[in-house]
Order: C-alpha cells, then structure tokens, then sequence
C-alpha cells in the first residue's frame, strides 16, 4: 500500500485502530463470561464499557478529521483475539485460566497502546490538538486498564502462593539469577 502523505498514514491507522477496537467489543464479554475471579470478571466488564465508548471517540475523531468512520482490518487484533479465544478454554487449577485470560490481556492492551501512541504523534505533528485529546484519553485507559489486569495477576498469583509451603529463595529465583550472571544490557 503506497501512503503518500502523514494524512493518510493517520487516516490509515486510524482505521485499523477503529476495528481492533470494535472487534474487542466482541470478545471482552466472552473473556468475562470465562473469568473466575471475581476481581477479573469485573475488570473485563469494566473494560468493554470504556471500550464502547473508545469507540465513540474514534468515530469523534473520523469526524474531525472529515472522514467517514471506516474499519480496515486489523490482522494483528485478530490475532490477539483468536490467541484469546485459547485461553478461553484453558483448564488447570485455580489460578491459571485466569492467569491466561489475564496474559491475553495485556496483550491486547499492549498492542493498543502502541496503535494509540503512534495515533497521538502524527496528531501532535499535524497539530491536530482536538483529535489527540482525544487519543490521550483513550491511550490514558488502555494504560489504566493494562495496570488493573496486572494488580490482578500478581494478587492471583499471591492468592496462590499463600495455599503452598514456603520454598526457600534460591529455589524461586530463575537459573540464571542464581549464580548472578544475569546482566542488563543498554540498547
């Protein structure tokens, strides 16, 4: 696809953004339906009403910019989606199905911060001041909801770990921190 101007690069993104979206619509009560915590449950729920109106504002901003609000597929939410779907039926004991919805998640909600960052910068270099408050919003909920899901992971996990016996420390550690070998390396 030839994209010859920042316009339609905006436009372009826009699009896919609209669809990823509209496709969470659909699957966020589905993965609410499959939750067991109750925390969880209510979190996805939550969610799907700030995306319905995510999805308001999207078409707020197709109509600022002029454009007629259109999806183009968005081959990547489709993956997130379909990726979800298996943890959907994911079995084990308590806590991991939730574990898994938890990490289809924050998957999703990763992508969508990317998609919305991305959104914001050609909007401040357009400067279209009125459209990226409008993506700052919903960039602000995504990060919102990406940290809810993870404060739910780590108290699942802690609900988890309360039922076993203590293992000592350096059975808890990754192999690779045992020894300290583990290095930060600066990109």
């Amino acid at each position: 696809m030839k994209i010859e101007s920042m316009e339609k690069l905006f436009l372009e993104e826009l699009k896919d953004i609209y669809d990823a979206e509209k496709r969470l619509t659909k699957a966020l009560p589905k993965m609410a339906k499959a939750a067991k915590s109750e925390d969880l449950k209510a979190a996805l729920k939550d969610h799907l009403a700030v995306t319905i109106t995510q999805v308001g504002r999207l078409e707020k901003v197709f109509e600022l910019i002029g454009a007629k609000a259109a999806s183009k597929t968005c081959m990547a939410m489709k993956g997130l989606v379909e990726e979800g779907e298996e943890a959907l039926t994911a079995e084990g004991p308590e806590p991991i199905p939730d574990l898994c919805l938890v990490g289809a998640g924050r998957r999703v909600e990763h992508y969508e911060m990317a998609a919305y960052e991305t959104l914001k910068g050609i909007a401040q270099t357009l400067e279209m001041a009125e459209v990226e408050e409008l993506l700052i919003a919903n960039l602000q909920e995504e990060m919102d909801a990406d940290e809810a899901l993870s404060e739910i992971a780590i108290s699942l996990m802690e609900g988890a770990h309360a039922g076993k016996e203590e293992m000592p420390a350096e059975k808890m550690q990754p192999a690779s921190n045992k020894a300290g070998t583990r290095k930060v390396v600066n990109a």
